[in-house]
């Protein structure tokens, strides 16, 4: 097996020097006011179709999306730098470089926050399966998605609230 010492570029090798060159996009929870994630998904720079992974950073202040659960999409999260507050289930802790989070379904409501005063990195990843449903236990509410449409209701009378395309 050779290996080349220049720079090598393939479609399916993203190199920490790209990052750089690709836009990073934000992204906040229409549910959460307080949610502000900024970053890039690696999986779909390589064309995975099956498996989302994701470089994201949550500033100091700002919380990851919103508490929630998964009925059919496994999920891990793993920590690159900084610290943040992970919530699972009723339970806070405190997590930082090298930890990870793993959530198989039906998950336990998991969520990410950053009181802290250092930007928080972390590897997000998960299942991309034609049909998720993922509540959010706080406020009563399920999302239902197919394929890329979903919508929210309330758990309690079934109406639905919105309907949104990813």
């Amino acid at each position: 097996m050779s290996q080349k010492k220049d720079a090598f570029s393939h479609p399916l090798l993203v190199r920490a020097a790209d990052h750089a060159q690709v836009p990073q996009q934000s992204q906040s929870h229409p549910l959460n006011p307080a949610s502000l994630v900024r970053g890039l998904s690696l999986s779909e720079l390589t064309g995975l179709k099956r498996l989302g992974i994701h470089l994201l950073k949550v500033a100091p202040g700002k919380e990851s999306f919103i508490f929630h659960s998964h009925q059919s999409e496994e999920e891990f999260l793993y920590i690159l730098s900084g610290r943040g507050i992970a919530e699972i289930g009723e339970e806070r802790y405190e997590v930082g470089p090298g930890d990870f989070m793993g959530f198989p379904t039906p998950s336990v409501g998991h969520h990410l926050l950053n009181p802290f005063e250092e930007e928080l990195v972390y590897l997000s990843g998960g299942e991309r399966r034609e049909v998720e449903v993922a509540d959010f236990p706080r406020l009563g509410k399920r999302l239902v998605r197919f394929g890329m449409q979903a919508a929210i209701y309330e758990v309690d009378s079934g109406h639905k609230l919105s309907f949104e395309e990813e």
